[in-house]
């Protein structure tokens, strides 16, 4: 019998890149065809979490990183500070390690161990703030946000720092933009709705901006998660929740044009973890807390107003940086 054919290597065109900055961005685009089974349309899932530092807060890193070098708010040497549930941290570790920054990142004790030793390893210093009295483990409330903030401000203050500002910063939204125009390239236009799970607001806002710009009847929907439900306008019943990096009980995100969203979706605890053991058991795909609340979302979305349509999502983050949570069984 002839030996089996194995497929030829696919090699990058163009010559080698010369940091893993240039690396950020570029992400593929996948259809989850098997998580969506038995159901009428197309589920497209942007893989940000193939980023260098794994997930979609490279892009902001880079972004807000570069802006400000260009216009001078960000001096040779000086330190870059931030508050970060970890994502946009370890992004400004890698970036900052490149550049040669010293990079200082401000993290609640709630969120997962995997992203202070990643920031760390990467050179970054880490400072953990202790959560608020009552607050749990894994479940980060808009409290102890406040209590990081604080002590991001006073660093800043101390040392001279130039802070990211991530919920602020406008090259925040900036970044997103290029990744909307990467999703509109890679689905070729075919999409009748977005969904993201919201932290800053900053994805959602930069894809909203260019889909409707590309294709107006695109719907766009936040995702919170249920019962901290403040962009949908609902009394906040539930301040912990184990979904990460975003659902801050905020009702005012300053990078959102809520002119753009065109309705919210509340997702369980319950539900993204399944979304994500889902993803990981019937795609190959792992991935976090967040992307499962997307996956979620976008599938009630199939199975409801967009029943026949194209929904996209993005997968956010590794499901690597939580090994150390129930996100994953023993």
């Amino acid at each position: 019998m002839g030996r089996s054919a194995t497929a030829a290597p696919v090699l990058y065109a163009g010559s080698a890149l010369p940091s893993v900055v240039e690396a950020i961005g570029r992400t593929p685009l996948v259809e989850l065809s098997r998580i969506t089974v038995g159901l009428h349309g197309r589920l497209l899932a942007k893989l940000e979490f193939l980023n260098p530092g794994g997930s979609k807060k490279d892009r902001i890193a880079r972004q807000i990183v570069e802006e400000a070098e260009r216009s001078g708010a960000l001096r040779p040497g000086q330190a870059v500070v931030e508050l970060t549930s970890g994502n946009t941290g370890i992004g400004l570790a890698v970036v900052c390690a490149v550049k040669g920054y010293p990079f200082v990142a401000v993290m609640s004790r709630g969120n997962s161990i995997e992203r202070m030793r990643m920031m760390r390893a990467l050179g970054a210093e880490v400072v953990l703030v202790d959560q608020a009295p009552g607050s749990v483990a894994g479940e980060v409330s808009g409290d102890d946000l406040a209590l990081v903030e604080a002590v991001a401000v006073e660093i800043v203050e101390r040392r001279g720092g130039f802070r990211v500002d991530q919920f602020r910063r406008a090259g925040n939204s900036r970044a997103h933009e290029l990744g909307a125009e990467e999703l509109w390239a890679q689905a070729d236009g075919c999409l009748a709705a977005f969904c993201d799970f919201v932290g800053t607001g900053g994805t959602l806002a930069g894809f909203a901006r260019v889909l409707k710009m590309r294709k107006p009847a695109i719907a766009c929907y936040a995702v919170e998660p249920a019962g901290v439900e403040a962009l949908a306008g609902h009394e906040i019943v539930c301040l912990g929740h184990r979904i990460q990096g975003g659902g801050y009980a905020m009702a005012e995100l300053p990078l959102l044009d809520r002119s753009l969203i065109d309705g919210t979706l509340a997702v369980s605890d319950e539900e993204a973890i399944a979304g994500a053991r889902r993803l990981a058991c019937e795609e190959g795909i792992l991935a976090g807390f967040s992307s499962g609340a997307n996956v979620a979302a976008a599938l009630r979305l199939l199975q409801g107003e967009h029943r026949g349509e194209t929904v996209a999502i993005l997968l956010a983050d590794s499901g690597m940086k939580y090994l150390s949570t129930n996100l994953w069984p023993d």
